[in-house]
């Protein structure tokens, strides 16, 4: 059962993006994504004017008079969102966690292809797919898709398996097997897209990107549909401030280690390993020809990602 306190939360995610859609993003969305063309709608007696290579040489032969095809344009999208809701995405320092950043950009996306009629799919993947909740349009749809985001992985643990996994944790024992949920499966989530979507999609795959080797299904994935990458990150992961001696614990491996964050070049070696991982993955990304979005859990969500609709609309003009 969901607790009150995400119930809350969701709420107050569908207000504040709901006035953001209404009053920022509205333009925006319809001006970047386009329909996937024209399709077939019916055929129609000719009558002069109507072009000739438009007639259907079948049926003017089977009913013994010209007929023309008639095409509509096809507006209609579908927005696919693989989320990944790896034990990384629970981090935040400040007032909100990844994933609750997370939940509020797929909400942005989502209220806004609803309102264009258009229809939302949602996939949660850590180190293996975790959900899937097949396209579908509707405001309850889409409540659903960010009440699944924020709720995922909250249930709570039993007392003797919370003992047993920090006992594990004890100098000279041996380390328990990740769980799936200490991995991130970026490639394999795009797999998934590609045989569960047969139509072309606009895809975000919303990450901290914290995984390696996912450069080729992403390239691949592109080729049928539009993939864009968001990386939500926190400012604790970019610098880290002077507090002493203290304990991390990476959670993608679990790998536990004692720092001293006093030392002057412990503190600017952390930052340059962080700005230099965040240029390779712009560049990376740039190389595939991903379009990419970066999102910081302390900042506002829709600035980014206005500046990321006006930047591709721009691009498309030429």
């Amino acid at each position: 059962m969901l607790t009150r306190d995400i119930l809350q939360r969701v709420r107050q995610i569908q207000i504040r993006t709901g006035r953001h859609v209404a009053d920022v993003l509205a333009g925006e969305y319809v001006s970047v994504f386009k329909g996937t063309g024209v399709e077939f709608d019916e055929v129609r007696p000719y009558v002069p004017g109507d072009d000739v290579r438009a007639i259907d040489w079948n049926v003017t032969a089977r009913v013994g008079a010209p007929f023309v095809k008639r095409y509509v344009e096809e507006r209609q999208l579908t927005v696919m969102l693989l989320i990944d809701v790896s034990a990384s995405q629970d981090f935040g320092s400040v007032e909100r966690s990844k994933r609750e950043t997370t939940a509020e950009l797929c909400a942005l996306l989502a209220f806004s292809a609803i309102q264009n009629d258009d229809k939302v799919g949602l996939t949660l993947f850590h180190g293996g797919i975790e959900q899937y909740i097949p396209p579908r349009k509707g405001q309850k749809h889409v409540l659903r898709v960010i009440r699944e985001i924020l709720a995922h992985g909250t249930e709570p643990v039993a007392a003797a398996e919370t003992d047993s996994r920090r006992r594990t944790w004890w100098p000279g024992r041996r380390r328990r097997p990740r769980t799936p949920r200490q991995a991130t499966n970026i490639a394999g989530a795009l797999e998934f897209l590609l045989r569960g979507t047969k139509r072309r999609s606009v895809c975000f795959v919303v990450s901290d990107f914290f995984d390696e080797g996912f450069e080729r299904a992403m390239r691949t994935a592109n080729r049928k549909h539009d993939v864009i990458a968001a990386r939500i990150t926190d400012p604790r992961e970019q610098a880290i401030p002077n507090i002493g001696l203290v304990t991390l614990t990476d959670p993608e491996s679990g790998a536990t280690e004692l720092f001293d964050t006093g030392s002057d070049r412990f503190r600017a070696d952390f930052e340059s390993m962080s700005r230099q991982r965040t240029e390779q993955l712009e560049k990376r990304f740039r190389n595939s020809g991903i379009d990419y979005i970066g999102i910081n859990t302390t900042e506002s969500v829709v600035d980014p990602l206005v500046r990321f609709f006006r930047q591709r609309e721009r691009r498309m003009r030429r």
